[in-house]
């Protein structure tokens, strides 16, 4: 009976998430789904999405690390909760593709010229997984694919998260690209700009 309810919930997990990630890609391709500009902590979106992934990668003994640099602003406008979806996705994948060594998360920003407080914030997320091979990578961001019919097999997906998580960031003004070798680990880029949030008045009491 436990291994019956345990084959439920883990059967109704993967449905909700098909079920939703069809749902975000039909909303992006009918140019309704609608992105929040609020305050954001980017710090917190890369900790709380390694979070999301850490159970995993700690079953297959993975090391996960992140680094940002100087140059992001600590709060940004923008949608963390789609950024965070965006790193995720990401994560997850590289989670699912790596049995040996590091995933890792970095991030750097530059200010865009002629828009003064925008900034162009490009992460990275790598692994030392079982990278794909050169004439894969065309397939990747395409919606419903994956690198090829083994992959599916083997590791499972709906093939939507590259092409939703690529989409989200050309919704944030920039765009996703990803460098691989096979048996090498694999490097997705991606970029996002955003304004520096408004600094918060200090509150006194008398």
């Amino acid at each position: 009976q436990r291994d019956f309810i345990e084959t439920i919930r883990v059967s109704g997990e993967s449905l909700l998430t098909i079920i939703n990630d069809i749902l975000d890609f039909s909303k992006i391709e009918s140019g309704r789904l609608e992105l929040e500009t609020i305050p954001l902590d980017i710090r917190k979106v890369v900790e709380d999405s390694l979070d999301l992934v850490a159970g995993r990668a700690a079953e297959k003994h993975l090391d996960l690390v992140y680094l940002l640099d100087d140059s992001v602003p600590a709060s940004l406008l923008g949608d963390a909760v789609r950024l965070r979806q965006i790193l995720v996705n990401l994560l997850s994948n590289a989670v699912k593709f790596t049995e040996h060594g590091e995933v890792s998360v970095t991030a750097r920003a530059e200010p865009i010229a002629g828009r003064p407080g925008w900034h162009d914030i490009r992460f990275a997320v790598r692994d030392t997984g079982i990278g794909i091979a050169a004439d894969k990578v065309g397939r990747l961001f395409q919606p419903f694919a994956q690198a090829d019919s083994s992959t599916t097999r083997e590791f499972g997906g709906t093939g939507l998260g590259l092409a939703i998580s690529s989409r989200l960031t050309t919704l944030m003004s920039g765009q996703m690209s990803v460098t691989s070798r096979p048996g090498l680990g694999s490097t997705f880029t991606f970029s996002i700009q955003a304004q520096s949030a408004p600094s918060q008045p200090q509150r006194y009491l008398a």
